[in-house]
């Protein structure tokens, strides 16, 4: 699974409808142009399943991204992080998918796995409905969002090395193609 002091980079959402793939979009853009980041781990989480309750319990450092009601214009990028992660989800409305992201957070925070660095990004959708691309506003925003999960990372990663928080078990990125598929 995970190693010590990993990311999970974690997209969620459904890329056959526009901007409710929003958070698979930027996953796959931050797995093409990040490559020189080591210990990340790429996850499509799809629209979501009690599957990936262990791989969030695994990990040191969780990225969520996601398209999210933010109350702003098509396109605002949002960053959530530690106790705001948790309010936020706390306070937003339940997912349609099988399994809302809260549940898998209360698993982990249950089980006394919660990561002890998380966030959501959050991109506000325009429209969701049938679709293989985001409109215009999200697509913009992809990179924003990719740049506030790259600053996230860096910021954590240099927090570990300043505790001696270090793990040289291995030093390379995994992509969902060698996990096993948690698409629900």
């Amino acid at each position: 699974m995970i190693t010590q002091n990993e990311t999970l980079i974690l997209g969620i959402g459904n890329s056959l409808l526009s901007d409710e793939g929003a958070g698979i979009h930027a996953l796959n853009l931050i797995r093409s142009e990040y490559t020189d980041i080591p210990n990340l781990t790429f996850l499509d989480g799809g629209t979501l399943s009690f599957t990936l309750a262990s791989w969030i319990e695994d990990c040191d450092n969780l990225v969520v991204f996601d398209a999210a009601e933010l109350n702003m214009p098509p396109g605002s990028v949002r960053t959530f992080a530690g106790a705001e992660m948790d309010n936020f989800l706390g306070a937003s409305k339940r997912s349609a998918h099988e399994v809302g992201l809260i549940d898998l957070m209360d698993i982990a925070r249950i089980t006394d796995h919660l990561p002890v660095n998380r966030a959501i990004i959050g991109i506000q959708p325009e429209y969701m409905d049938w679709g293989m691309q985001p409109t215009r506003a999200v697509h913009r925003a992809l990179p924003i969002a990719v740049n506030e999960a790259v600053k996230l990372i860096q910021t954590w990663n240099n927090e570990q090395l300043r505790n001696g928080k270090t793990d040289s078990k291995q030093n390379r990125n995994k992509t969902s193609a060698e996990l096993p598929d948690t698409r629900a």
